[in-house]
């Protein structure tokens, strides 16, 4: 479209487009292509995003079905015009060929568990830089098959149950019926500024002063209004006294608490689990509500999510970030949720407050319009939607035996 001067005219300067890989490559978050001669292309810079960033697994994952799929993929934005329009995927013709590379991708993909059991893998939005939550057609195929079903969303509850209730709930018309936070001794205790080396040892205290990042997480949940669980993966490693901690502090906060072994035993060392649900469905009628409105501006949706989900005092918002916002307004974008991205490890941006820290501030780095995904994603601190590998990759671990098998994926 660009080599050969296609309407409308893309400006190579205003390309938002942005090319994926999945894999970490921090080399590719901001790179210079088209160099050498002209038959090669515009040199212009350009970025790299990991493919569970990608705007499409947004769109994969959001669509209810083929027709809304062309739609969203269509209505994607590429760049602007030098007039500052938006150039959109159908302006040059590409939702066509998006769609039907996307039509097998975009049925559900239906797998047998280790207990022969079915289950829905679809969609792998990460929940830190993307909605982390799998399709909706996925999850109203289940609907369909099941009585209850069971979905995930990614890390804490201040990522993925956010964006669960916020984006995908909100779009697709769900409504929860229960939510299940998922926590360890072991985390409890890092949080609590335990040695992460000496986790599997007891440790009341560092387990006191880090059982306020579940409450958090419960309570965080009870906002949206929809009845909680906790389920504690329980270890070898894990006490008596540390899990009867736990278990005072949830019923201290009326929340019902189950041991959970499945990890270990299959679906029998989740009955307990199962069966609290059932009940809380039966007992505690939901009463689910999005945390913000669609009419409420975009500066205040952001505040909404960085003070009542976060805990932070304030988002520091950036004056041409505000002047996005209101652009993105005026175009009548206003009415879209918003997808933080931020890291998963705190409920700040940075990585090393743990616990349930108060008093910090979220700074909003950059706001991308995802047009076909119908949300914004605001970026805080210093995250990143390509990744970089750590110090020392599991790859390292990963080999051959002498007999050809793959070991150290585990």
């Amino acid at each position: 479209h660009l080599y050969w001067g296609h309407t409308p005219f893309l400006d190579a300067r205003q390309i938002s487009w942005r090319r994926i890989m999945d894999m970490n490559d921090r080399s590719l978050r901001q790179i210079v292509t088209g160099l050498g001669s002209a038959v090669n292309g515009f040199a212009r810079e350009g970025n790299f995003d990991i493919t569970a960033a990608s705007e499409v697994m947004a769109v994969l994952c959001l669509a209810t079905d083929l027709r809304d799929l062309q739609r969203r993929l269509g209505n994607i934005k590429v760049g602007l015009t030098p007039q500052k329009e938006f150039v959109l995927a159908k302006d040059v013709k590409a939702q066509g060929a998006m769609t039907a590379l996307l039509k097998d991708a975009f049925s559900p993909n239906m797998v047998q568990t280790l207990e022969w059991n079915p289950a829905f893998v679809h969609g792998g939005p990460f929940g830190n830089i993307a909605h982390g939550c799998n399709s909706v057609v996925a999850t109203k195929a289940a609907l369909k098959l099941a009585d209850y079903v069971v979905t995930e969303a990614g890390f804490g509850a201040d990522l993925g149950a956010e964006k669960f209730f916020n984006i995908k709930c909100r779009r697709a018309g769900l409504k929860p019926d229960c939510a299940v936070v998922v926590a360890t001794v072991k985390a409890l205790k890092l949080h609590g500024g335990a040695n992460p080396k000496e986790l599997t040892t007891e440790n009341l205290e560092a387990l006191k002063r880090g059982l306020p990042n579940l409450v958090r997480h419960l309570d965080n949940v009870k906002k949206f209004g929809v009845p909680v669980v906790v389920a504690i993966n329980e270890f070898t490693s894990d006490t008596k006294a540390e899990l009867d901690l736990v278990r005072e502090i949830c019923v201290g906060r009326g929340v019902k608490m189950a041991l959970a072994t499945h990890w270990a035993k299959g679906g029998e060392g989740a009955v307990e689990l199962a069966e609290m649900v059932v009940n809380t469905i039966e007992d505690e009628p939901t009463e689910f509500r999005p945390l913000y409105g669609d009419e409420l501006p975009l500066a205040e949706k952001v505040r909404i999510v960085s003070q009542e989900i976060y805990g932070a005092e304030k988002a520091d918002i950036p004056s041409p970030v505000l002047k996005q916002f209101e652009e993105l307004e005026d175009k009548g974008y206003g009415r879209f949720p918003i997808c933080m991205a931020k890291t998963q490890y705190s409920f700040s941006t940075d990585p090393d407050k743990k616990g349930a820290p108060t008093g910090f501030t979220v700074p909003i780095r950059e706001v991308r319009l995802s047009l076909g995904a119908e949300f914004l994603v605001v970026l805080t601190g210093g995250i990143m939607t390509m990744p970089g590998l750590p110090r020392v990759p599991a790859a390292e671990d990963v080999g051959l035996d002498a007999k050809g098998d793959i070991v150290g994926l585990f």
